[in-house]
């Protein structure tokens, strides 16, 4: 599972504020306000880095999302903990979602400090879900969905051989966990935080607004220079996570103000979240726009790349993996709105045309 979507079609961005400096190495940290620390840890991937955050909680820490599964990853957070943590233990590990660059590291931090796990009910969940297919053959439902976009034979043999991979990149989760709930205030040493869920990008995200310090931590929900992949998966075929996803980015900007800092997952802190959230759902609309009239001819899943992403897809099957869930993802959100239709062929292939006016 990726955290970022496949390149959209090139726009103006916002201008948005990066205030607080180049970023700190691992194994080292940046305070950005008064008890939050920004800690980055190395991935695997071609996204080099992610953002964690470290909130002082009594003589403790409170942590927010942990890296993934790795030996370097568990070097640095050595470093962390034993060098600016001080030792001090761990309170709780707060987890955004369920992607294994968040939760990877959560189990090993929560046996190495004795603590508490924190997530959303589904994020548990699913995550628990997914750990349980390590190992397993890719089943009969998700090699009919990927027929059903248009896949070849190269393609579907990418997916069983990649099938079942997430375990390996987490960390064996707790059996018990306290779970967030959208709306519930936390004291986390001398402030509050409120949990804002978000839906979307993962079943049902969390972030963490303190209106004290003027900080949220977006998490994945919100990221300024990169937009978060948001997909249909064999689990959910008949999913809308795009009407999800732009009715949570709403809904934050109803919810917290412009004012704070925001501190992502990828990419900078930064200020200017309402011109950020406008700018993403924005770029959606544009591609839905462009989908629209790709679709007066009937098109595959595989064939409308061309009207959603500026990258080109061919022969890179994890892109095509990424390409075809935020494809299907816009054709679903269409369908559920009666702008779209879809049609099955003998083959088993799903094509998708404008509807026809009422």
């Amino acid at each position: 599972m990726s955290d970022v979507s496949v390149d959209r079609t090139r726009r103006v961005r916002p201008v948005l504020e990066y205030p607080c400096g180049e970023p700190p190495a691992a194994g080292a940290v940046t305070e950005v306000a008064t008890g939050v620390l920004w800690i980055r840890m190395p991935l695997p991937f071609s996204l080099a880095n992610i953002n964690l955050w470290a909130i002082r909680d009594g003589e403790q820490w409170a942590i927010v999302d942990t890296g993934i599964q790795t030996s370097d990853t568990a070097t640095a957070w050595r470093q962390v903990l034993a060098g600016p943590l001080e030792n001090r233990g761990l309170s709780r590990v707060m987890v955004t979602h369920m992607h294994p660059d968040h939760v990877g590291m959560a189990g090993w931090l929560i046996r190495k400090s004795d603590c508490s796990l924190w997530m959303t009910r589904l994020e548990y969940l699913n995550c628990r879900v997914l750990v349980a297919d390590t190992g397993r053959e890719a089943p009969d439902d998700g090699v009919r969905f990927y027929r059903r976009a248009g896949w070849g034979d190269d393609a579907i043999e990418y997916y069983r051989t990649r099938f079942g991979g997430f375990g390996k990149s987490t960390y064996k989760l707790p059996d018990s966990f306290r779970r967030l709930r959208d709306g519930e205030s936390l004291t986390i040493g001398e402030h509050q935080w409120r949990v804002v869920v978000g839906n979307g990008h993962s079943p049902e995200h969390a972030c963490f607004y303190c209106p004290d310090l003027k900080l949220l931590i977006s998490g994945d929900q919100v990221l300024p220079r990169i937009s978060s992949n948001v997909s249909v998966f064999p689990t959910e075929p008949d999913a809308d996570p795009l009407g999800d996803w732009m009715s949570s980015l709403a809904r934050i900007k109803r919810e917290v103000p412009d004012d704070v800092l925001v501190l992502p997952a990828h990419n900078e802190p930064f200020r200017g979240l309402h011109a950020r959230l406008d700018d993403l759902i924005r770029g959606h609309e544009v591609g839905l726009e462009r989908l629209r009239r790709s679709l007066r001819e009937p098109r595959r899943a595989i064939d409308v790349f061309g009207a959603l992403f500026a990258r080109k897809i061919e022969g890179d099957q994890h892109l095509l993996s990424m390409a075809t869930g935020e494809s299907l993802a816009h054709l679903n959100y269409l369908v559920a709105r009666g702008e779209a239709v879809v049609e099955r062929d003998e083959q088993g292939v799903n094509w998708y045309r404008v509807a026809a006016p009422a």
